[in-house]
This record gives C-alpha cells, structure tokens and sequence, in this order.
C-alpha cells in the first residue's frame, strides 16, 4: 500500500493543542498516520488498529525502524474486537477510513478491504469514537467533500462537534474533492472553514501545501 496525499494531509492538519497522551490510529494501514503523529507530539501511547494481515506486518515493522518505536504498538485487530472491552479512552482519535461506498467490488479483496465503505462504515467510526475520546479528546477523520454534511450530522447525534475543517481542492480550478474534519465533545458558537489548494500545476505545489507538509517529505 502506497502513502497517498490524503495520508499526508490528514497527519499533519490534525489539530494536537491539546497536548496529546495517548492517541488512537483506526484503519493504520502502513502506520503513517502515527508516526506523522509521534514526530509531531510527545504524545506517550499511540496505539494503531488494523485489520489486514499485511498490512498490520508492514505497520509494525515500520514502528520498529523509527525513531518513535517505544511509543507506537499496533493491534491485530477490527474496530468490532477493540471496543468490546475499551480499556483507555485517547486523547486524539485519527482515521483515514475506506470511504468508496460505489456498488461494485474488484477481483482483489485485499484493496477491496482498504478501499471500501462497507470495511468500516462511518457509523462505526464515530460510535468507536464517542465511545474511546477522552473529554478533551479530538477526533479528525479525512472523507470525501461529497460525504461532509452526512458526516457532521452522524457525529451530532452523538455530541461530537466539528472545531475545524479544511477543504481540499487539487487544483484551483478543480472542485473540492476532500474535507478535513476535527471534532469534540462541545460545540463552538463560530466555526471558521478554510480551504486548501494542493497544487498550481502538476507537481507545482502550492505555498500552503509546502507549509503544511513539509516537515514529512525529503525532498519538498
């Protein structure tokens, strides 16, 4: 599995002012998220959940061979097994969730796995999440723009609140394609929205995107 721009982005906006102990990964994939996360908190226990054998073998090799291994432990494990017996709530909550919810599937059931809505529905999501954040917890998720009303209003009927959101465009001419999205437990009386343009033209990023991203790129 490659490290793609949603990734990216999600690991590095994510809001941390509340000084981070502990932090959950769902759906770690290759375990970038959390180690965007440990390079960028002090956060003690960050703790990465994924279902896919694979995938799980490359998370935990890659937690070994950096520089935070003391702090990343990955699960073996879907969202079902982890909350039947919560024994921490987290103060950050991070997912990059399979988000395809089209009515077809390929010949390859791993992608299909990572790629598809139905490997971890967002009701899912946001009851793990309700159910592991800590009071003054954050939960930031990044989903497509298309999925952002539905999303904000699943998490209200569970009195998680968006404190912040980005809107992601390619291009400046191309349509918001991804929404940034942070929550907590209490609801703000003004919520600011901004936007991101991820390039100018191909591979000609934009000052914003450098800014955001490049303390996680070599070459940037």
């Amino acid at each position: 599995m490659k490290i793609g721009t949603d990734a990216v982005l999600l690991g590095a906006w994510c809001p941390l002012e509340n000084n981070p102990y502990s932090v959950l990964d769902i759906g770690a994939g290759t375990g970038i998220l959390s180690l965007m996360i440990a390079q960028r908190s002090n956060a003690e226990q960050i703790d990465a959940l994924e279902i896919d054998e694979e995938a799980y073998e490359q998370c935990v090799e890659n937690f070994e061979t950096s520089p935070w291994s003391d702090r990343l432990f990955c699960f073996h494990a879907g969202l079902d097994e982890f909350v039947d017996e919560p024994e921490d709530e987290y103060d950050i909550i991070i997912s990059n969730p399979p988000f395809y919810s089209e009515d077809f599937k390929t010949d390859n059931t791993q992608r299909d796995i990572a790629r598809f809505q139905d490997a971890l529905p967002f009701e899912d999501l946001i009851d793990a999440a309700d159910l592991l954040l800590s009071e003054n917890g954050i939960f930031a998720v990044i989903i497509p723009y298309k999925e952002e009303e539905k999303f904000i209003d699943l998490c209200a009927q569970v009195e998680l609140y968006p404190v912040k959101i980005t809107r992601v465009k390619g291009t400046p001419t191309t349509e918001i394609k991804r929404s940034l999205l942070a929550f907590k437990r209490y609801e703000l009386s003004t919520l600011s929205a901004d936007e991101l343009v991820i390039e100018t033209s191909r591979h000609q990023y934009t000052d914003a995107y450098i800014s955001l991203t490049k303390d996680f790129y070599i070459k940037m």
